[in-house]
């Protein structure tokens, strides 16, 4: 990682930005002042907490689709990445709302709707599927609350999950005979990430078979080893596009999860991934979205014209993990 680059960041209008970049490529720790000063300002700056306010009307809506950017579970999710607590002011409401409904199951509920037409009720409901559950069990892990009764039963729901193929297209009982748009016999792709996101947080499971037998699943996926979409996910030219936030199955996404499994460093596959991104660097070494979602117009990272801090510092954060590793680009 260049000088130029860090300084960059560090000099951005984003105090996200720049705590993270303090915590996570400077190797701050968290009473150095300069942390502190990039927290507070993070946590005072209005957007964060115009997103803080989104996730204290949990559930928001009932969830239609699970690629709709603008639901109060990405609000959520972002501010995870960002790194807010648990513990910060006026969060305390969205994850109470959360704690409050788990199934018998473990998993916790999201409201949602799903139609009759795909083996839904066709009505608003508080229940699980796997492409939803594991983004709220990733919120309480990276806000925190790793060692709640509730979340650490959830994390077994989560990994008893893996069944030698990765996760599959999973929901509750209740929902009947719901399924994907896919074979039952397939992995999900964005399942599969989604449980991989949640469980890299948790260190007993970064080098279980479960999370292994997963990452291949994914790492197979880019090789084109299936001879069908899984579920109707792909790898080509929009899977390739660098785009914030981690709602949806692309490849920022999927290289930012699978750098958390140190085992993966040296796999081949996993650095064309890599390389994939990094080529997209400009000139300067710099990175440009070239895909957005709308609802998050007026963010950096959804912005096609010009380099994004945020974006760049979760590019560097991923070279830094790998460089930790002895790969260098």
């Amino acid at each position: 990682m260049g000088s130029q680059q860090i300084q960059w960041l560090l000099d951005s209008n984003e105090p996200w930005t720049r705590y993270r970049t303090l915590t996570d490529l400077l190797d701050r720790p968290p009473d150095d002042p300069d942390v502190q000063r990039s927290r507070s300002e993070m946590l005072t700056h209005p957007t964060v907490i115009d997103l803080i306010s989104e996730s204290a009307t949990w559930p928001g809506y009932a969830l239609k689709r699970h690629n709709d950017s603008k639901h109060p579970i990405y609000k959520f999710s972002t501010l995870a990445d960002f790194g807010i607590k648990a513990t910060d002011p006026g969060m305390n409401i969205g994850i109470n709302a959360i704690m409050v409904n788990q199934s018998a199951e473990g998993a916790f509920q999201t409201m949602v709707h799903i139609p009759k037409a795909f083996g839904g009720p066709g009505e608003d409901l508080w229940t699980w599927v796997l492409c939803d559950t594991p983004t709220l069990l990733y919120i309480l892990l990276a806000m925190g609350l790793e060692h709640h009764p509730q979340v650490q039963n959830a994390v077994q729901h989560l990994a008893g999950h893996e069944d030698n193929n990765g996760w599959g297209c999973v929901a509750s009982t209740e929902l009947g005979k719901f399924k994907g748009p896919g074979r039952r016999s397939d992995p999900c792709p964005i399942a599969t990430l989604f449980a991989l996101k949640a469980l890299s947080l948790v260190p007993e499971y970064r080098d279980s078979l479960g999370t292994r037998v997963g990452t291949e699943i994914l790492l197979n996926h880019w090789e084109k080893k299936y001879d069908h979409k899984l579920f109707l996910f792909g790898t080509g030219t929009d899977f390739r596009k660098l785009k914030y936030p981690y709602v949806w199955y692309d490849i920022l996404h999927v290289v930012e999860v699978l750098s958390h499994f140190p085992h993966l460093h040296d796999d081949k596959r996993f650095q064309e991934m890599v390389r994939t991104i990094t080529d997209q660097a400009d000139k300067n070494g710099l990175y440009t979205a070239n895909s957005m979602y709308m609802a998050w117009k007026g963010w950096s990272f959804a912005n096609k014209k010009d380099p994004s801090p945020w974006l760049n510092f979760l590019v560097l954060r991923i070279l830094k993990r790998m460089d930790s590793g002895g790969w260098k680009i």
